[in-house]
């Protein structure tokens, strides 16, 4: 199948991309990445490959190595445009995260939100992690003139993990780990009818992560077609219930 993945030019977070498009592209489907405009080489937060303070808060060794293999990919090099996209042509779509200031580029773009409204109305897999899931509560449903996730159970950042990571950092780093004023979770909760009983914050996690053979401390949740994931720590769960939403549509 073919999965699109829409990115910002810079700054998306190594492992929400990294992750789905190796696990993703092991079970052969293809991945298809957008960005503003067709041709643009997108990068990651570079932070997050070296570390983010004093070498920690990075992405683990194993993303880091997916995202080299990914660089080299001929997918990854031709980029399409997001207002040139048909969506139709598309089985699947991810929206990664990202927190550093480039992500502003697409989390906050009208222009592709209108796409995803159209692909979002198709009824098709739609799977979104950590800020990704921003671009979702920001996304207009083409029919009740609500967010797309106005009925839809889901998660995303914890408020939690956001404050935590900008006090842990900000006497460096200042705003860094603070994309908007709003935090995500605020944010998403309030596109939510009922966010009390639809927003789900999943167990408590600090440092411990999800991995390949062992999901004992990722979350995800699922609603229909829509899955989404809180941080890099869920991705390779992530990864494994997106490919299960696509095997169920084949």
């Amino acid at each position: 199948m073919r999965v699109l993945m829409p990115l910002p030019d810079t700054d998306f977070d190594v492992t929400e991309v990294a992750v789905p498009w190796r696990i993703l592209t092991d079970a052969g489907h293809d991945i298809v990445f957008a960005t503003e405009h067709a041709g643009v080489v997108p990068q990651a937060d570079p932070r997050l490959l070296a570390g983010v303070l004093f070498g920690q808060l990075g992405a683990e060794p194993e993303p880091k190595a997916f995202y080299r293999e990914l660089e080299a990919s001929p997918e990854f090099r031709a980029t399409r445009s997001w207002s040139e996209l048909d969506v139709t042509q598309f089985d699947g779509l991810i929206l990664p995260g990202g927190h550093a200031p480039g992500m502003r580029q697409y989390l906050g773009s009208f222009e592709l939100q209108q796409q995803i409204a159209r692909f979002w109305a198709l009824d098709r897999p739609v799977g979104a992690i950590c800020h990704g899931v921003l671009v979702l509560a920001r996304t207009q449903d083409q029919d009740i003139k609500l967010s797309v996730l106005a009925s839809r159970d889901t998660t995303c950042l914890p408020k939690y993990m956001e404050r935590g990571g900008y006090l842990l950092t900000a006497w460096r780093l200042g705003r860094y780990y603070r994309t908007y004023p709003a935090y995500v979770e605020d944010e998403v909760r309030s596109a939510l009818t009922d966010p009390g009983a639809q927003f789900h914050r999943g167990p408590l996690a600090i440092a411990r992560r999800g991995t390949a053979t062992d999901h004992t401390h990722a979350f995800t949740v699922t609603d229909g077609n829509y899955l989404s994931a809180r941080w890099p720590g869920d991705a390779y769960l992530f990864a494994d219930r997106f490919s299960e939403l696509l095997a169920s549509k084949s």
